[in-house]
């Protein structure tokens, strides 16, 4: 087969701003121009220097990286200079002096990179036992354990050893349930010898390290207790090793109880019978409530149901209701779904609180098991509130119904000057250069620090430079859900959160292959949100996340030239073998929705669901399957479908006709608010 020609994407302007020589080309717009033409003025780094090319740029990293010298001069104050001398550094750290440490930082106080060089720079100082430089060095920024402990080491050694150096060393103590670095052993012994770790410190942690099933850090955390309490504590850890009948004779308190039932909880995840037999004994003598003897029972339920194992039923019934959150009335649901028992699948969703009941999820089903027992009225009446939500199980319920597809986005109107200042903040122009020359995690350091920086306005700003630099993965780790923060108003920002790019290659391809471009694009946008070179733990590659040895079978089958798993990371390579795959996988299983769930749990999981519930209705089946992941992703990639159908034709083939694989000329709208005249405005949570 011919090699297929490839066409150049033209650089968007704030992409320009980023990375443009100061050529005579960039130099014929001024600015007043490039606002009058609809673009980012000033294709110019602020006042400075101008950037190198981009292949420069990389030749002369990894030069540096190699111990050589680059092969041409980089100017002198070029953004990236501070990265450059940090990959020059920290080839040999060891052979650093404390001065010439300290400079770097000094040169570079203002820049994320001064804080990068700075976490390993104070592991070098802290071997060393450099107090005086790595007290220099230190920054309160550190949230590193093991160099909060090397900087309690500083101090003591410094004779800062005051009541604020015991409470914060204590706040370390108390902070984790699991065992600290051995940084921490020394300080921590200081603590210990200046009277520091008063008994209620240790059974503090004694109790945390309980409750994170950590049976070492309880006796270690044992040592220096009254000779009793040393006994207990230690009687406490072997039960979590092996329940034992000392236990009958425990002190009978909450102490004793809160052990006892984490230590039954750890048991019944691994061995639920075993738990089941030996919990009513420790529960009678040790005087146990609902909430204690719950914890082992929720574990039992749960790890029983996760497989619908025949004793699922028996153990959620078992389950106080005082225990029940809501990942296991969710399961409850489900486990009564897998066997068909509609009334108690009904039940078991009625149980749930009002908030998780209000869920699209599960108005939907609830909806559903109401038409399934002829109560057509009030199933109506929840499939009209589900369908207010722009997510899987809204577009589902507006189906029912027959109304359209709720949609509300929001389009800002352009603002190319704010976008130029945005464009041309340091730590931007800094985070576009890593991350076009693949150092991304250098780049979302600069990105981080960039957006703590900015208002909503600039961040949705500084999301669209990122996007016209080809940083897709922005528009979702830039929107929405920030620094701890959650701005909801964001999800209806759908052209940021759902890029199109590619799209001639994928229209072409899906044409190729009988299949729905907008299945297509939605599969990239969740596995790689556009990013050519995306690669997973299990060596999945490119824009669809193909692996080499799959990758490798369908070249073969197509006549596609193949030279190896890198290949992957070629867009139009990655998305003809991924768009063939995706109709194998459809051709194989004859439903879009099992396609789907075959994409990302592979056929073997696929071929044991389908045994168990082979004539089950493709909305429960989906949300009968047992691995959350694939479950959320099959959700997932159906909803991004309807999105992106949006996305390129402004209307939708219906959801429910995509779960049986079919294209057909149906084509729903959307609406904005909500179909009910007496709703609410479409939700502002979106599927992601």
């Amino acid at each position: 087969m011919h090699e297929r020609p490839r066409v150049p994407r033209p650089l968007a302007h704030s992409a320009l701003i980023a990375l443009c020589l100061c050529t005579q080309a960039c130099a014929q717009s001024t600015p007043a121009q490039a606002v009058a033409d609809g673009r980012s003025p000033l294709p110019y780094v602020a006042d400075g220097p101008p950037i190198p090319p981009l292949p420069a740029l990389r030749d002369a990293l990894a030069a540096i990286e190699q111990g050589r010298e680059p092969p041409a001069p980089l100017p002198l104050g070029q953004p990236l200079s501070g990265w450059f001398e940090f990959a020059a550094l920290r080839r040999d750290l060891e052979a650093l002096s404390s001065e010439q440490g300290q400079a770097f930082l000094d040169r570079y106080r203002d820049q994320v990179v001064a804080q990068t060089f700075r976490e390993a720079w104070l592991g070098v100082l802290a071997k060393r036992e450099d107090w005086p430089s790595f007290r220099a060095a230190w920054s309160p920024a550190i949230k590193s354990t093991a160099l909060r402990c090397a900087e309690l080491n500083a101090r003591q050694a410094l004779g800062e050893t005051d009541a604020r150096w015991v409470s914060d060393a204590q706040a370390i103590w108390r902070g984790a349930g699991k065992a600290l670095p051995s940084d921490c052993d020394a300080p921590m012994a200081v603590l210990a010898a200046e009277g520091g770790l008063q008994p209620a410190l240790r059974w503090e942690r004694i109790e945390k390290a309980a409750a994170e099933w950590q049976p070492a850090v309880m006796r270690a955390a044992a040592r220096g207790l009254p000779a009793d309490d040393f006994a207990l504590a230690n009687d406490y850890a072997a039960f979590f090793e092996s329940p034992h009948d000392r236990a009958l004779n425990w002190p009978r308190t909450p102490r004793s109880r809160l052990i006892a039932s984490h230590a039954l909880a750890r048991l019944a995840k691994s061995q639920p019978l075993s738990a089941e037999t030996v919990m009513p004994k420790f529960a009678q003598a040790l005087g146990m409530n609902d909430e204690e003897r719950g914890r082992a029972l929720y574990q039992a339920a749960l790890w029983t149901v996760a497989s619908y194992e025949p004793e699922s039923a028996r153990r959620l019934n078992a389950v106080p209701d005082v225990a029940y959150d809501e990942r296991l009335h969710e399961w409850r649901a489900r486990e009564a779904m897998a066997r068909s028992d509609w009334s108690a699948a009904l039940a078991a969703i009625r149980k749930m609180g009002p908030t998780q009941r209000a869920d699209s999820r599960w108005r939907y089903f609830e909806g559903r098991l109401l038409e399934m027992a002829g109560q057509r009225d009030a199933a109506a009446a929840l499939f009209r509130e589900a369908a207010k939500k722009p997510e899987f199980h809204g577009f589902l319920a507006a189906d029912r119904i027959g109304a359209p597809y709720a949609l509300c986005p929001i389009e800002p109107k352009p603002d190319y000057a704010a976008k130029t200042d945005i464009a041309r903040d340091p730590a931007m122009v800094r985070a576009m250069l890593l991350y076009k020359m693949g150092r991304e995690g250098w780049a979302v350091r600069e990105w981080d620090e960039a957006l703590s920086r900015f208002d909503a306005t600039r961040r949705r700003l500084a999301v669209e430079v990122a996007q016209d630099n080809g940083w897709f993965d922005r528009g979702v780790f830039g929107l929405v859900n920030v620094g701890g923060q959650r701005y909801p108003d964001e999800s209806r920002l759908y052209t940021l959160r759902f890029p199109l790019h590619h799209d001639g290659t994928i229209r072409r391809e899906a044409s190729k292959h009988n299949i729905d471009p907008s299945w297509v694009a939605a599969e990239i946008r969740a596995e790689s949100v556009f990013n050519p070179n995306a690669r997973s733990h299990a060596d999945a590659r490119g824009l669809m996340q193909v692996l080499p040895s799959t990758g490798a079978g369908l070249a073969r089958r197509l006549g596609l030239p193949w030279n190896g798993g890198g290949d992957l990371y070629d867009p139009d390579l990655n998305i003809a073998l991924g768009t063939a795959y995706l109709r194998e996988m459809e051709d194989k299983y004859g439903q879009t929705y099992i396609a789907i769930a075959a994409y990302n749990a592979g056929p073997a999981p696929v071929a044991r669901w389908r045994s168990q519930r082979p004539d089950m209705p493709a909305d429960f089946w989906i949300e009968t399957i047992s691995y959350k992941e694939t479950r959320d992703y099959v959700a997932r990639i159906l909803a991004f479908s309807v999105i992106y159908d949006w996305r390129l034709n402004r209307s939708a083939m219906p959801v429910t006709e995509r779960l049986a694989g079919r294209i057909v000329d149906t084509r729903k709208p959307f609406v904005c608010p909500a179909p009910d005249p007496k709703a609410e405005p479409a939700s502002d949570s979106a599927p992601d």
